[in-house]
């Protein structure tokens, strides 16, 4: 009797605790998958402690930037001389006028400027204003819509038309 005894002492003390192939597979899936979530959290805690909040780096500034204007206005002189079509011309027009970029007609160049002629005064003004191909609108910038069908007329008249260069409208009576 003392033989068997003393073999089921020695195999329980050589013995772990994994018994079973279920408990093999188990213990090797979580030796793996455990270590993965650690590192995981800790790569995560590592990384997001030290970021600011949104916009608390500069907050003069990121205030500035979410209430910025969205337009201007320009307060000009209602009674200051109007520029005449010449001035508008070379302030304005003979970047693409005098040398014909983008199709543009060539100030002087009746061939070219014979059919737009024919459409009539107001729809050149109107195409100068709203833009037309590659040329941008004129209307709003730096000149008075006035002064643009001043500029309109001289070229025109350049390129053969007879249009008269447009007056300064009277001042209304009160």
């Amino acid at each position: 009797m003392s033989d068997n005894s003393q073999a089921t002492v020695h195999e329980e003390a050589h013995t772990g605790p994994i018994k079973t192939p279920k408990q093999l597979l188990l213990a090797a899936f979580f030796s793996f998958v455990i270590p993965i979530f650690v590192i995981i959290g800790l790569v995560y805690y590592v990384t997001s402690a030290n970021k600011p909040a949104a916009g608390a780096v500069n907050m003069e500034k990121a205030t500035a930037e979410r209430i910025q204007k969205i337009g201007m206005v320009e307060v000009r002189d209602a009674n200051r001389e109007l520029k005449s079509g010449e001035d508008v011309f070379k302030a304005q027009c003979s970047a693409c006028h005098s040398s014909g970029a983008a199709g543009a007609p060539k100030f002087g160049d009746a061939a070219a400027w014979g059919p737009r002629i024919k459409t009539g005064f107001e729809a050149l003004v109107n195409s100068a204003m709203k833009g037309k191909g590659a040329m941008g609108a004129q209307g709003g910038g730096d000149f008075d819509n006035l002064e643009i069908a001043r500029a309109v007329v001289y070229m025109a008249n350049a390129g053969g038309a007879k249009f008269d260069e447009p007056k300064k409208p009277a001042a209304e009576a009160k």
